[in-house]
């Protein structure tokens, strides 16, 4: 069955989806916040910025016009990072048709109020409709050029993952279903801590055997933090969970581990975000999951290394040192 999707957001994994949905057969319109770079989408059909010369598809419907973008539709994808969707949902708000559902694409956790983006919206938008998320092993550019790939629907509806299932599978794009909306989206979130981590450990040439003790352990800590969230174990031992964590954390184009390898060759933080034109979720989030692990009083030491080295000044060597000389334990 064809939808009318509007899709939220013009970054990479907006542009992805278009290409996504618009190739199942199904009537898309992209939203973005400025008008500026709207024009130039309209004009070069292509997003030359963050996916250059992947066209867009001829009949995507481009718009910066809040009330317009929304008309007719009957499926919302959200895809704003995390940090920024409370303001671009309060601005769309009341335009956003009720009973419609919306499916977020961000993986981060919000500063300050700690909500996953499911409960943004539903803070925010605060009215009709369901929540899903879609998360998964979802490099953009590899998306882009229609390499295969896996995700993952979760929503507390039932019905409403089967028909996301069903909305964005193709012969590339393989969707699987899951109730667990927490871990899903803690999954997603905390993997971009850990993928820092592992990118710091690529600056400082630390070797193949480091990086497999940092994901294995990685994933120990994040599944510990969702297990104390109501999240299912299950969820992180799958693709939202270890197989986000992998490709995120092996990547050369995944924007956490690479701001993190950059760290590691002794780059400041400001200066690398600075020279990038993507969003790297993880730095943030790092302060948000390094606040639920205290909240939950959860042990998660590599993610407190990762918040000591981005926000209080700690030497990359001394934070390795640190990890490497913990306390003997049992596995």
């Amino acid at each position: 069955m064809s939808e009318r999707v509007t899709i939220v957001g013009d970054g990479a994994m907006a542009t992805v989806c278009s290409l996504l949905l618009s190739q199942g057969g199904h009537e898309v319109t992209l939203w973005g916040a400025f008008e500026e770079s709207i024009n130039r989408l309209i004009q070069n059909r292509e997003n030359q910025r963050l996916l250059p010369g992947v066209k867009l598809p001829r009949n995507l419907r481009l718009t910066a016009n809040d009330a317009e973008c929304f008309q007719g539709c009957t499926l919302i994808l959200s895809a704003v990072p995390t940090q920024y969707m409370r303001n671009v949902w309060r601005r769309l708000a009341r335009h956003v048709p009720a009973g419609v559902p919306i499916v977020s694409v961000a993986k981060g956790i919000e500063n300050q109020t700690l909500m996953r983006p499911t409960q943004i919206l539903l803070d925010v938008v605060g009215r009709g409709g369901s929540l899903a998320a879609l998360s998964g092993p979802n490099i953009a550019a590899e998306l882009a050029r229609y390499l295969p790939a896996t995700a993952v629907a979760a929503s507390e509806d039932g019905e409403l993952a089967l028909r996301i299932q069903s909305v964005f599978s193709t012969q590339w794009f393989r969707v699987y279903t899951n109730p667990d909306v927490i871990g899903t989206e803690l999954a997603g979130a905390t993997k971009n801590v850990i993928a820092i981590a592992a990118g710091i450990l690529d600056g400082l040439a630390a070797g193949n055997n480091a990086k497999a003790a940092l994901v294995t352990r990685g994933l120990v800590e994040i599944t510990r933090l969702g297990m104390a969230m109501g999240a299912q174990e299950s969820t992180f031992q799958g693709l939202a969970g270890m197989g986000d964590l992998v490709t995120t954390c092996v990547s050369p184009e995944g924007r956490n581990r690479t701001v993190g390898e950059q760290i590691g060759k002794g780059r400041k933080l400001q200066d690398v975000l600075g020279s990038m034109d993507s969003v790297a979720e993880g730095v943030p989030t790092t302060r948000s999951v390094r606040e639920l692990s205290i909240r939950f009083n959860v042990e998660m030491p590599i993610t407190e290394s990762v918040h000591a080295v981005l926000f209080e000044g700690m030497d990359v060597i001394r934070a390795l040192t640190t990890l490497m000389t913990r306390e003997s334990k049992p596995e």
